[in-house]
This record gives structure tokens, C-alpha cells and sequence, in this order.
């Protein structure tokens, strides 16, 4: 490798704030047993976060964004990582409190490492990345949780978003009638497309007028969009119905009551996809490239990105305007 490689910088000096492309050296890598040739990142809201000056996500400057990476080990101190290995990084403090996968090259901890699945590549890694691994631990969690095809539908709301849009293709393809919210009418198509059943509004599924528990609708929920929406869901579940959740775009404060908890055996599980186990971690990625294979992954790329066109794109995940996944293209 080169002495020097191509890295996207955020960097904060007092009011002073700019995202650009530089140039690293390896021995300004943090440290890490494993260091890895990047060959694809991903965009997510945290990578949003990490680039504008108030985001609240970064613990210090100057950082390299990229919450995600797939790539190809170059050398490794950890016996279970061989030079040539194709390998997934993603969460913990990557990107926000280390270096992460805007750049050529990163060093990273082995225990943050999951291989490549077999029959997946690091293209196909980085489709998926951090959305579509959560999405797969929320249906994981769920079916653990006794949630099975005749209980009835399952409702994901926030539907075109990264992990919304990957569980409703993953409950598709375990055989799962889906109900998918968004307040997006073009994308109706879209979600068809990933195997919604019905799509409905968010109106339908809050309306404003939070009731402390409602009629039984839904056998479980995945929701990455929290908030009141969220309290609306629990008051809809069925009879022991779950809501995996992972994200709070409406809001971190949940105006639910106890009613159905005691009432109905609803459960609320709470998913974490940054510090989640590496047992789980592997599973997880297993159950990726196997049963939970939502096909077609290229359907999910709204855009391929280089590190160039990083400091224009990211924003728009921000405003609201993205579907499924940019995909970030750092090198072979």
C-alpha cells in the first residue's frame, strides 16, 4: 500500500467546521489488531450526524465518519483474521469515537469483526450494513419472542427507510403478511416491490389521539421511529405481541400506558445493533446470507457514492429524502 490513502474528514476547531477529503498516513489510524483495504461504506443517519457541526455524535475531532465497512484484511495480529479474509465492521465507536469507513484503509479491533458470509460479497455487505443488520435482529428478536405466520400481520413503520424497508423484505421472505407505514405516496411501487402486503398511512397508524389501549390489530411490530407513533402501536398489538424498536426519528419520549402490558402480554424489546454481542453479531449475519436473504439486493441502492460526493449526499439523508440505501464505493 501506498504511504498515503484518501480519507473523508470531519473536523471541528472552535466555531471553525469542515467535511473534506484528505490525505491520511496508516500510523494516524487508530489503534487495532486488523487492518482492512475498504472496499465499500454505507450511508446511515448517524453518518449525517457525524458531519454537521451540531450533530452531537462525534466524541472528538477531527474524525472520520462511516459507521460501516466491508473490505479485505491487509494484515492482521489476531489469529482469526488472515490477510486476504473479506470481512464486516460496523457500529461500536466506529465512525464516531475512531476512524471509521470513509477511507481507504481502516484499523479496527478483531472483536469488532464478522466475516463475509459465504455467498456474499462486500458489495452485498455494505447494501445491508447497519439497516439491514438491525432490521434482522428486530425480526430475530421477534421470532424468539413466539412471533409465528398465523399470528397475523406484522406492521414496520417508517417503511422506506434503511431498516424499515430491509424488515419488510425479510419478513416477505420468511412468509410474514406485512403492513408497511410510510407518509410517502411515490413510494407505494417500492414497498410493493419488497413484499408489503398493505401499506398504510401514519396517519392510520397515529392519527394524533393517543388511546391508552385500542382495538387488537397487529401480532408484532418493527419500529425504528419511536415517540408517540410508537405508544400508538403498543395500544394495537394483539394478544403477547411484540414491537422490536431501534429508532427514535419521532421522538425519544413514548406517552404509553400500562394497559397493554397487563392487559394483553405485549412486549417491548429494545434493540441495540452497536454493542450488540459478536455471538449475535455472527448470527445474525449468518441468518443474513441464508434465511433472512432478501434477494435482489441491488433494489435497495438508491445511489452508488464516492468519497468525492460524500459532503453533498449525506445531508439529504437529514431532510428526510432518502429511500432504502446509499451505498459508498471506496475502493476494490
Amino acid at each position: 500500500m501506498s504511504d498515503t490513502f484518501k480519507a473523508l474528514i470531519a473536523d471541528k476547531q472552535g466555531e471553525d467546521f469542515s467535511v473534506q477529503v484528505k490525505e491520511l498516513a496508516v500510523d494516524q489510524l487508530p489503534e487495532g489488531e486488523v487492518l482492512i483495504k475498504v472496499h465499500y461504506s454505507g450511508v446511515n443517519y448517524k453518518d449525517s450526524l457525524a458531519t454537521i457541526p451540531n450533530g452531537n455524535v462525534v466524541k472528538s475531532y477531527p474524525i472520520v465518519p462511516g459507521i460501516d465497512l466491508a473490505g479485505e484484511v491487509v494484515s492482521s495480529e489476531d489469529e482469526r483474521f488472515q490477510p486476504g479474509d473479506h470481512v464486516i465492521a460496523t457500529s461500536y465507536e466506529i465512525g464516531v469515537a475512531r476512524h471509521g469507513g470513509y477511507s481507504e484503509y481502516a484499523r479496527v479491533p478483531a472483536d469488532y469483526i464478522v466475516p463475509v458470509p459465504e455467498g456474499m460479497t462486500t458489495r452485498e455487505a455494505m447494501i445491508i450494513g447497519t439497516a439491514g443488520f438491525t432490521a434482522a435482529l428486530s425480526v430475530q428478536r421477534l421470532l424468539e419472542n413466539g412471533l409465528d405466520k398465523e399470528n397475523g400481520p406484522v406492521l414496520v413503520t417508517g417503511a422506506t427507510g434503511g431498516v424499515g424497508s430491509f424488515a419488510v423484505a425479510i419478513l416477505y421472505k420468511l412468509g410474514f403478511e406485512v403492513e408497511a407505514s410510510t407518509g410517502k405516496q411515490e413510494e407505494h411501487e417500492y414497498l410493493k416491490e419488497l413484499g408489503a402486503t398493505r401499506i398504510i398511512s401514519r396517519d392510520e397508524v397515529y392519527d394524533g389521539n393517543l388511546k391508552q389501549i385500542a382495538s387488537q390489530r397487529w401480532a408484532a411490530a418493527v419500529d425504528p421511529v419511536g415517540g408517540e407513533p410508537l405508544a400508538s402501536v403498543l395500544s394495537q398489538l394483539k394478544y403477547n405481541g411484540s414491537a422490536a424498536v431501534s429508532g427514535l426519528t419521532a421522538g425519544g419520549k413514548v406517552p404509553t400506558s400500562v394497559f397493554p402490558f397487563i392487559l394483553r402480554g405485549i412486549n417491548l424489546l429494545g434493540i441495540d445493533s452497536v454493542y450488540c454481542p459478536k455471538p449475535t453479531r455472527d448470527k445474525v449475519w449468518l441468518q443474513l446470507a441464508t434465511a433472512f436473504n432478501p434477494g435482489d439486493l441491488e433494489r435497495f441502492v438508491i445511489e452508488e457514492l464516492t468519497l468525492e460526493q460524500l459532503p453533498d449526499a449525506l445531508p439529504k439523508l437529514l431532510q428526510g429524502h432518502a429511500r432504502g440505501r446509499y451505498l459508498v464505493r471506496i475502493g476494490d
